[in-house]
């Protein structure tokens, strides 16, 4: 007879989470660290007892906003490669909902996360509960079905026994390189604490091996053939490259064909910045080495990449008649993307399959295309090195001045968040990459309010390690609330505010499509009813410290280094505060050089959008599609 002990669904669930584990390249550690959770009728019952119950072999997490735990947990995932993740648990209604943005990220990230909302009675004792969205045409759907389409993996668990099979299919998703991304198991609160007998196979310890599938022989024939027909061919490092940790055979393939090596905004720090085969960002955010490379080059090798409009320039980039893709990447979705050769595999084992097959050729490109790429390569650093110079260093810092003096502190050990505004393009071009993952950005979803509570996470992951969440007074004010979640826990990441009075990126992007910077400036009104009127006396700085963090006020370039460096040195939460240029100013940094599609009115009556109108069409007028 098969042995089983009864517990609660709940009870249930946390223990055999509890049991789950990664394995990877022979290192095996917990699927499942640890569980956030903000607790409502919904689930303090269930989960939140059933966490009580077992809080020796499933640690605890409190949360200020539903979102931002769904935030922490995605950076500490991608910290730990996706080998790790953390679950998160809300109540019905509203909570549950919170969960949607943060799903998203992690879904078009490839990030694991595994969601635990509350849900209505299955039972139906009464009909409807508090919070409970009636649909009249259907009695089964709760507003926990807007996570379906932001899930890999979604199951709603009206009888104890479905969570069997729905515990397992959701460990397969969260460790599947291909699928994984958020996983939704939805727990109706009269279910979280109905009491069932559990096989005590249940709960015994799995390994899920995280696969490295190696190339078909076929395709890396194909591949190498590719290869060796080039003769200006450039990779584009995706964050691929990241999730399998494949750094190191991304540089022997460097050093080995001298192919240089551009990145996405995902794929930055692949190569640091400083090795010979890396050429910086590219597109739209990109840098004008690499971009220039792009415009020219006859094979493009995307390592990892899902070829997104920022990283194509919307289909204006790759120029050159006849230019090929060569696409290796582990999801096959991807590795057909504009008609490229596809090579199927994982990053690290189809870059080492690949270097093997072309050093039996001895195969390298032509001296004059790297002394070409070379020569540009530095001209790009000396024009970074003139943005990050202060001739003045005691008037107010330009943002690319912030980040030079930032980058002039740092070493190979810090970690630098970001996600949205205007950061993310200066990153991109000026950031210096000094490790593996030196460089986060999350800019696949680009969430603004990303950066605070994920930088928790990242600490959680790497607590050795000094991690800095670099934030736009705009994403401030989206989701400040998990400060209060690094002073209770003594997690402490560093805050780099930057204020610039309003949305940063997008009045210039509204600039240069006829919108004139509209609804951009966090001003008051003026008289014709524009927010064109003096800065708003919103001191953010206070109001961080008001959470409990611990604040450094910099009104100056001096000022700003000496409190970076007093920041750095701390070990609690602390906040490097910085003015800057207002939001109707440019950053400093280079120009964009490469275009992104952002459609512009077809009629207007204002000269703004009619001269953007001509400017689009002239650029719509190069895109390709690649057949």
């Amino acid at each position: 007879m098969t042995s089983t002990t009864r517990l609660t669904v709940a009870q249930g669930l946390v223990r055999f989470l509890a049991a789950q584990y990664t394995e990877r390249d022979g290192v095996r550690r917990r699927l499942i660290d640890a569980t956030w959770g903000i607790f409502g009728h919904g689930n303090v019952a269930g989960l939140g007892q059933a966490l009580i119950e077992y809080g020796d072999v499933m640690p605890y997490h409190q949360g200020r906003n539903e979102q931002s735990m769904v935030h922490a947990a995605v950076g500490y995932a991608r910290q730990s490669n996706r080998l790790s993740t953390h679950a998160v648990t809300t109540s019905i209604g509203p909570g549950a909902t919170n969960l949607v943005t943060g799903a998203a990220l992690a879904t078009v990230n490839h990030l694991p996360v595994l969601l635990l909302p509350g849900d209505v009675f299955a039972t139906r004792p009464a009909d409807p509960v508090l919070q409970q969205l009636e649909v009249p045409y259907a009695g089964d759907v709760s507003v926990n079905d807007c996570l379906r389409p932001v899930s890999k993996y979604f199951d709603r668990i009206t009888r104890p026994e479905a969570l069997i099979p729905a515990a397992l299919q959701a460990m397969r998703v969260l460790t599947d390189p291909v699928d994984t991304g958020a996983v939704t198991l939805a727990l109706p609160q009269d279910v979280q604490a109905e009491a069932y007998d559990w096989p005590q196979e249940f709960f015994a310890e799995r390994t899920w091996t995280v696969r490295r599938p190696g190339p078909d022989p076929v395709e890396l024939a194909e591949a190498v053939h590719a290869i060796r027909a080039a003769r200006r061919p450039l990779v584009v490092a995706g964050g691929g490259v990241h999730h399998s940790s494949a750094e190191g055979a991304l540089a022997e393939f460097a050093e080995a064909t001298l192919i240089p090596v551009a990145s996405t905004q995902a794929g930055k720090g692949s190569l640091t910045w400083d090795h010979p085969q890396d050429v910086g960002g590219i597109g739209h955010t990109g840098t004008a080495t690499a971009d220039e490379l792009a415009r020219t080059a006859d094979l493009v090798i995307g390592v990892g990449t899902r070829y997104t409009d920022f990283t194509t320039a919307s289909g204006t980039l790759f120029a050159r008649d006849g230019v090929r893709f060569l696409n290796l990447n582990v999801a096959p979705y991807d590795g057909h993307k504009l008609s490229g050769l596809p090579l199927i595999a994982d990053a690290r084992t189809g870059l080492e399959e690949l270097t093997e097959a072309l050093e039996l050729h001895d195969h390298r490109v032509d001296a004059a295309y790297v002394a070409e790429y070379t020569e540009d390569k530095q001209r790009w650093e000396h024009r970074v090195d003139a943005c990050f110079e202060a001739e003045e260093p005691d008037v107010r810092p330009t943002q690319p001045q912030v980040i030079g003096a930032l980058d002039a502190l740092v070493d190979e050990s810090d970690i630098i968040i970001n996600a949205a505004g205007s950061l993310p393009g200066d990153l991109h071009k000026l950031w210096r990459s000094r490790s593996r993952d030196q460089y986060h950005l999350e800019y696949g979803y680009s969430c603004m309010g990303y950066e605070i509570p994920a930088a928790i996470g990242v600490k959680m992951a790497a607590p050795d390690r000094p991690v800095w969440a670099l934030v736009g007074d705009g994403t401030y004010l989206m989701m400040p609330t998990e400060i209060v979640t690094a002073v209770q826990e003594g997690i402490a990441i560093k805050i780099l505010l930057v204020q610039n009075h309003g949305y940063a990126s997008i009045g210039g992007l509204s600039e240069t499509v006829g919108g004139e910077r509209f609804g951009t400036a966090y001003r008051f009104r003026s008289a014709d009813g524009t927010y064109t009127a003096a800065p708003l006396p919103v001191d953010l700085a206070a109001n961080a410290a008001s959470l409990g963090m611990r604040v450094l006020r910099a009104k100056t370039v001096s000022d700003l280094r000496v409190a970076l460096a007093e920041a750095r040195a701390a070990d609690t939460p602390t906040c490097v505060y910085v003015e800057t240029e207002t939001a109707d100013t440019v950053s400093g940094a280079p120009p964009a050089q490469a275009w992104w599609d952002v459609p512009v009115a077809e009629t207007a009556t204002r000269s703004s959008a009619v001269k953007a109108r001509e400017e689009y069409d002239r650029h719509v007028s190069t895109r390709r599609r690649h057949l």
